[in-house]
């Protein structure tokens, strides 16, 4: 027998290591580590991290095998692994009750556990006694099963364990929303057991939706059944998420050394090389000591100021903890992990050696590494003064068996017995690797041969949907029916895939079913969800959206496949030609670039090789899978009520299970035509003449019902419901109604006891004019006899309320009439599909949301996501059963989602988006533009198409300046709104001088008072310009004189009215604002104070703490007075800067704002104005003046501020002659 090799002593050597200090605690049973011998419970996260030691190893084995003993230790090794991987499997699948809860209600309580018991695979804890939810936990399980796959082990055994492990990736896909208690097991720092959402939680899921995608879990002797299938829209939602919040590892913790493993080893999560070293350098630079890295700033645990008899810290003694939190060496394991994967030499020596220092060795010779190093409690004062210069002592578990783990497995690869591939099969470490240009593939199909003949004559060859044959081309929403069968188990009882609709990167890929290949066409043009798709300049916008998402976000290999149909809507009014926009974008199409992304169009056959195919193997007919067993409510969305899809989707005749599936689904959402068309010519008077507001419609209704409504209470808001007919102003306050005799006003039909005769109203949808008075009869219908109540119109039966509604609805649509499209949604409580995915987005890219108007109990605040349904109740509720703002909300909440997708630049420090607000100055907008009445301008904005509505806010949301006009074509017949365009201002607006506002006020008073102007106009001149398809009234009003600055009026204060409105703050005001509470007791706006016990409990750039300070401030309900008082704070920072200790107690801001006032008052008093030009705003009395002046400048805010701070801190500041600067 040859003698042992050097490397083989050293093998051996490493394996009496695992074997004393790791796998002594395994349980021969179960196959669980448990955490000491004390202490017999198995943490999900700990066991797997302890095992990779195990893993290396057997691989470091059979590769450096001299001798067969060896062949037998890598089997004994690798099979200690799979035991220990299926142990943790039967502890998870005991629990497969609370999987299948999970997946519809992401709560705390119907989570996996985080811990159990080693000997028994049971609980160990009640559900609601620890923090168990841990989606990292549960991702961490699924990466390593899959590389430990991919690395030739066998640890799935049957088909019923693959749809376990299918179900629990829908566990994780959802990670991007669910706030969980992290990978410290303790949520908020406080510790007081709130979850939060965790960076670590959602980089690890998104690792693991990567790695476990189409892997077969039978390995090498698999075949289709045994493949998972995931998503690829939820790990780019992860992906998106995880971008916006790093290097913040959650709201309550800026920083966090837990993060080493999402952007290095084991889950390489981010692909952007620049955001991976500013987390890097983050960590060392705030965390790292002499002895590893803290976990996170003020962090309490088994620190000598913890109070070890509670759990849970006050929130004023976290401060207690600043540099004296414990360091954890496990840490420096995973710096030379990644030192080893970046081939960075420099660094592994730096780690091995800085290791090698804290390690503790024993007599017998183990090298054993400590859990973390604590400072003696008694000199903790010395450790407060200097930071890092005591000598600290080793505290907790001996070895801590995760570290020990990393420890052993950062020396075999440092010694070369394992290269980085082999403990990564995935190749996951090239996640940061060169990505070459996506090029989008784009099919364009015509849904008839009318369209394809049409398209013809205009010189573009397109196929029509029968052409393809034998490719099938389906909507969107039959595949996410599809996929509801996935992960399905009748003996576990597993429903499959939540139904949840599928996302552009899923439509985007081919799918063969039973052997035939399907296209999707993608959600957004699916009209019947909607009213966006109804809309063709949007329905372009958002291809255009989809097209350079998909070029950002493609991963998969071969080019995503986008099937764009030309629908019947997609037509001029008459049908005779297709809608310009959407002809224009199929020419921008054909030449390679459309919207910044790479496209290449052609038909569909052509990309059969280029394109990316997924087989959905699970609806093959040998598996035991019913399409047709159970068709229950989540199979059939309940928002599917209607669409026209033509025969070429169907096959009618086909006896194939599958197509009489598609065909079922498709038919369930068909449309049946009962309304008689409107007819223009009727000898009766119109039912409601347009001067009639709801509010009569409604007092009639109330009268009918027996209630007595005093004419003077309908116009506000909370009673019974007021809805968008010319009473709706979200300008003006509401005014009143005069009274008059409305029951001859209205022609409403009477029966014998002089009730509302609802069967004549039926009749007389037959005389309506105009689809708006046929929606009037059908909302009073509806409100008095409910949607299901059967009108029995021509005498046919099952002619509901509803059915007619959203056939007026579809009518409407055709004509693009917006407000009733608008109207209609909200009668139906119609929601937007992807609403709750909306918010959420919002929400995971840490912006929080209002909804309704302030102040606060009408406003609601949306902070962590909701299910559809209960969002929807809110925005009802919030809008104060005002039905058209409520469709608005969802519509705006939309956009804004689209936008912090595409430009998040757009959201910079802004922290909660207020849509009340919102929708209240784009009102304000185009009043101010239109030179209308607020109830007017409401009006213009509910019939904006939803184009020129994203439009609009996206101007408001970049701070552009732009002009709204009446345009000049002439407005059809059938609309009732003004027709209005939205165009940007050129930049050659206003001069430096005209900017600066005051400067050349003097000269410009006296012009004024002579001409006779009074320069008050408040916001809203109600003075009406020429009719509106006139051009006269775009020209801007006023004699020549009045151009130098009365173009300009008001732009100041417009600007801060959309600050204020949108939240938006200077970069960097938090921190500020944290900085000035050090010095004083707290700061005072509005009554609220701000103070400074909370920069005890938080540190400057914690999101935590930047929340904290918008609440106070959202308690201010002028947008504009808001933001002024944000300029004071922020000129009060610069004072933090000076060496002065304490600027005084509680700092009024509403004082010094005021004080700025009357100063700025007097100066224009002493320059002679009178009258008019001093006016103050009656709620804050700030003179309208000031609101509308320039910060800088000499006569700018700033410069009054500052002279106001002055004075009111005189005491505190350096008496020295510079303090006036």
């Amino acid at each position: 027998m040859r003698s042992r090799s050097n490397s083989g002593v050293r093998l051996d050597g490493y394996a009496r290591l695992v074997q004393r200090t790791i796998l002594c605690h395994q349980n021969p049973v179960t196959g669980l580590l448990s955490a000491g011998t004390d202490h017999k419970d198995a943490w999900v996260r700990d066991n797997i991290y302890s095992i990779l030691a195990v893993w290396g190893l057997g691989m470091a084995y059979r590769k450096n095998a001299d001798r067969d003993e060896d062949k037998a230790k890598a089997y004994e090794l690798e099979q200690n692994v799979v035991k220990l991987m299926r142990g943790l499997l039967q502890c998870m699948m005991r629990q497969v009750d609370k999987v299948e809860k999970f997946k519809r209600t992401q709560s705390t309580k119907d989570c996996l556990h985080a811990k159990y018991n080693s000997a028994t695979c049971a609980t160990v804890v009640g559900d609601d006694q620890w923090g168990h939810l841990q989606v990292d936990a549960t991702s961490l399980y699924l990466l390593f099963l899959a590389q430990m796959t991919a690395s030739g082990l066998r640890i799935i055994f049957t088909l019923d364990e693959v749809t376990f492990i299918q179900n629990l990736v829908f566990y994780i896909e959802a990670a991007y929303k669910v706030a969980d208690y992290g990978i410290w097991e303790r949520g908020d720092k406080t510790n007081q057991g709130i979850p939060e959402l965790n960076a670590s939680s959602v980089g690890m899921a998104k690792a693991a939706l990567e790695a476990i995608d189409e892997l077969d879990l039978f390995g090498a002797h698999g075949g289709h059944k045994s493949v998972i299938h995931v998503l690829p829209d939820e790990v780019e939602h992860c992906q998106s998420i995880l971008y916006s919040m790093l290097p913040r590892a959650s709201t309550s913790k800026e920083i966090d050394a837990g993060l080493l493993s999402i952007i290095s080893y084991p889950a390489f999560a981010v692909e952007d090389v620049n955001l991976v070293n500013v987390t890097k350098s983050e960590i060392i630079s705030k965390l790292q000591g002499r002895y590893g890295c803290c976990r996170f700033l003020r962090d309490g645990y088994k620190t000598p100021r913890e109070d070890p008899s509670r759990l849970h810290y006050d929130p004023a003694e976290l401060k207690l903890f600043e540099n004296i939190e414990c360091e954890w060496p496990v840490f420096w394991t995973y710096f030379l992990i990644d030192g080893i994967f970046n081939e960075d030499k420099i660094q592994v020596q730096e780690y091995r050696e800085a290791l090698e220092g804290i390690l503790i060795r024993e007599k017998n010779g183990l090298v054993l590494m400590p859990e973390l190093y604590a400072v003696p409690s008694e000199k903790v004062d010395e450790e407060y003064e200097n930071p890092h210069s005591v000598d600290r002592v080793p505290v907790g578990k001996l070895p801590h068996l995760w570290g020990q783990s990393l420890y052993v497995l950062s020396c075999l690869l440092a010694e070369g017995f394992l290269a980085a591939g082999e403990i990564d099969p995935l190749n996951r470490r090239f996640s940061t690797g060169f990505k070459p240009d996506v090029v989008v593939q784009v099919t364009v199909l015509a849904e008839s041969n009318q369209i394809k003949n049409l398209l013809q004559d205009r010189g573009i060859n397109v196929q029509s949907i029968a052409d393809i044959h034998p490719l099938r081309v389906q909507p969107a929403r039959i595949l996410s029916n599809l996929y509801t069968m996935l992960g399905r188990n009748k003996n576990m009882k597993l429903s499959g895939r939540p139904h949840r609709h599928i996302g552009v990167l899923g439509t985007s890929k081919l799918y063969v079913i039973r052997n035939q290949i399907f296209a999707f066409t993608p959600q957004f043009t699916d009209q019947h969800h909607f009213y966006l798709a109804l809309d063709n300049q949007m329905i372009v916008e958002m291809l255009k959206t989809e097209l350079a998402y998909l070029t950002s976000c493609w991963r998969m290999t071969g080019r995503p496949t986008l099937t764009f149909p030309i629908t019947h809507t997609m037509l001029v009014d008459d049908g005779t030609d297709i809608h310009p926009a959407v002809l224009a974008t199929i020419r921008k199409l054909e030449d390679g670039y459309f919207g910044g992304a790479r496209v290449k169009i052609g038909n569909l056959s052509e990309f059969l090789t280029t394109s990316f195919h997924t087989y959905l193997s699970f609806l093959d007919p040998d598996c035991d899978l019913k399409l047709f067993d159970d068709r229950n409510e989540d199979c059939n969305s309940p928002d599917s009520e209607y669409g026209d899809y033509p025969a070429d989707f169907c096959e009618k005749d086909s006896q194939d299970e599958l197509d009489q599936y598609i065909n079922d689904v498709l038919q369930s959402t068909a449309l049946k035509s009962y309304l008689p068309p409107t007819s223009k010519t009727t000898s009766q008077p119109p039912v409601f003449s347009a001067n009639h507001s709801t509010e009569e419609i409604l007092s009639i209704m109330a009268k009918t019902k027996g209630l007595e409504v005093p004419a003077v209470s309908m116009s506000l808001p909370t009673k019974v419901l007021n809805t968008h007919r010319k009473s709706l102003n979200l300008v003006d306050n509401p005014h009143f109604f005069e009274t008059k005799d409305r029951e001859n006003a209205l022609h409403l039909p009477k029966d014998a006891h002089g009730d509302l005769d609802c069967r004549k109203l039926v009749d007389q949808l037959k005389e309506c004019p105009t689809l708006h008075d046929q929606a009037d009869i059908l909302y009073i219908l509806h409100i008095l006899k409910g949607a299901d109540w059967d009108t029995e119109l021509d005498g046919q039966c099952g002619v509901t309320v509803h059915c007619l509604l959203n056939e007026l609805y579809r009518k409407a649509g055709l004509n693009q009439e917006w407000g009733l499209i608008r109207y209609i949604s909200g009668i139906l409580k119609k929601r937007v599909e992807v609403l709750a995915e909306a918010c959420t987005d919002l929400l995971s890219h840490h912006k929080q949301l209002t909804v309704g108007l302030p102040p606060e109990p009408r406003e609601k605040i949306i902070t962590t996501p909701l299910p559809p349904e209960e969002l929807t109740d809110l925005i009802y509720e919030a809008s104060g059963q005002d039905i058209s703002i409520a469709v608005l909300t969802q519509e705006i909440i939309m956009y804004l989602a689209m936008y912090v997708r595409s430009q998040p630049s757009l959201f910079v420090e802004m922290l909660r988006l207020r849509i009340g607000l919102i929708i209240q100055v784009m009102a304000t907008e185009l009043a101010r533009s239109l030179k209308c009445s607020g109830e007017e301008a409401s009006e213009s904005l509910m019939n904006l198409s939803p184009f020129d509505m994203k439009s609009l806010l996206h101007h408001i949301l970049s701070g552009k300046e732009f002009g709204v006009e009446r345009s000049l074509r002439p407005v059809d017949s059938s609309s009732s709104s003004p027709a209005i365009s939205i165009h940007e201002m050129g930049h050659s607006g206003a001069t430096k001088t005209e900017r600066s506002g005051i400067t050349k006020l003097k000269s410009e008073m006296k012009q004024f008072f002579h001409e006779g102007h009074s320069t008050s106009s408040s916001m809203f001149a109600s003075t009406r310009g020429s009719t509106p398809s006139s051009p006269t009234s775009t020209s801007p009003t006023g004699s020549s004189g009045d151009m130098s600055w009365g173009d300009r009026k008001g732009q100041w204060l417009r600007r801060r009215r959309l600050d204020g409105a949108i939240n938006r703050v200077p970069v960097g005001f938090y921190e500020k604002v944290w900085k000035i509470l050090q010095k004083c007791h707290g700061l005072s706006i509005d009554g609220y104070v701000l103070p400074s016990s909370t920069t005890r409990e938080m540190t400057p750039c914690e999101i935590k703490f930047a929340v904290h300070v918008e609440s106070v401030l959202n308690h201010v309900p002028q947008p504009e007075y808001r933001q002024l008082l944000v300029e004071a704070i922020l000129v009060l920072t610069f004072l933090s800067d000076i060496e002065v200790n304490s600027i005084g107690g509680i700092i009024h801001v509403d004082r010094i704002v005021h004080m700025a006032n009357d100063l700025f008052l007097q100066e224009l008093k002493s320059f002679g104005a009178t009258g008019s030009i001093l006016e103050k705003d009656i709620a804050t009395g700030i003179c309208h003046f000031f609101y509308d002046s320039a910060p800088s400048g000499a006569y700018g805010t700033m410069t009054y501020l500052t002279k106001a701070i002055i004075i009111y801190l005189h005491d505190f500041l350096p008496s020295t002659g510079c303090a006036m600067q």
